[in-house]
């Protein structure tokens, strides 16, 4: 049965590890992270990008298919079924199509604009037992043609957001989606210490996971970070594994080309990703 998100993160923060949100495409992400998860006994959260949730057929089909596998794979961890970047109206979509969590991005609203709709959003959420995230400071790089620079948040609009009674917030903290440039500059240390000075309890979201160092990783959940997101990483490993059996030839001996085994070289490759991070970000054995 999927839960929301709230406390698995509570219970991350305390214990000085994240939760990892590994965003899924279509049925072979989904059972791959979930397997993982079962085998780590770690708690996971499975990210839904509005493009991906149209990819995929729609809001009820994800939520169809997520079901079914908790049920058919039998998994026993926490699993939160979660909509990323979602905007004003999807979040109501996600809402009502049995979604766990939703995350509001308002960041590109003015922020009293933004406090006005997350407030609302809160309180539509909280009514459904659904955890709701919220973001402050844009992400940089692209997701589903949003495009930012990477800024750094300001820790006093992250506390009057935190305020409005999220279950969770994404701080930029010099963070980027997709690949990291040669000349990124570093996560901000500085920023997440003083959002965490001003929001207390909440657990913090680090979005673009992939490609930060094991040791920036370590050191922002040291200072408050409760979940992190990954999803370039997978996509990488998955097209990586799948080229070289194509280009091993073995699409072209016996039966190679079924999906079944064109596909499996890439969800091995999702797992062992998944594992590693869910090693690095400390969750192994917390379900």
């Amino acid at each position: 049965m999927l839960v929301s998100a709230t406390e698995m993160l509570k219970k991350a923060k305390a214990g000085h590890y994240a939760v990892g949100q590994f965003n899924i495409n279509n049925l072979e992400w989904t059972k791959s992270i979930l397997l993982t998860a079962k085998e780590c006994k770690s708690p996971v959260i499975l990210g839904v990008s509005e493009g991906a949730g149209k990819y995929m057929g729609g809001y009820d089909v994800v939520v169809g298919m997520v079901n079914g596998l908790l049920k058919d794979l039998d998994i026993d961890v926490p699993v939160a079924l979660h909509l990323d970047h979602g905007s004003y109206e999807h979040c109501y979509k996600c809402i009502e199509a049995g979604f766990s969590s939703v995350m509001f991005d308002g960041s590109h609203y003015p922020i009293d604009e933004n406090v006005a709709k997350t407030t609302e959003l809160v309180a539509a959420a909280h009514g459904k037992g659904i955890s709701i995230e919220a973001e402050v400071g844009s992400i940089g790089g692209e997701e589903d043609g949003v495009v930012g620079m990477g800024e750094c948040a300001d820790p006093k609009e992250c506390k009057a957001i935190a305020d409005l009674g999220v279950d969770f917030l994404a701080a930029g903290i010099g963070n980027i989606h997709g690949k990291y440039p040669a000349n990124w500059q570093g996560l901000s240390f500085e920023t997440l210490d003083a959002v965490q000075q001003l929001t207390g309890e909440m657990p913090l979201v680090l979005h673009g996971g992939t490609g930060i160092p094991a040791d920036m990783i370590k050191k922002a959940i040291s200072l408050g970070v409760a979940k992190i997101n990954v999803n370039t990483e997978c996509q990488l490993a998955f097209a990586d594994a799948t080229r070289k059996y194509i280009e091993a030839g073995k699409d072209l001996e016996g039966k190679g080309f079924d999906p079944r085994k064109l596909l499996a070289p890439g969800v091995e490759a999702i797992k062992a990703t998944v594992k590693e991070k869910m090693e690095l970000f400390g969750s192994v054995g917390k379900a």
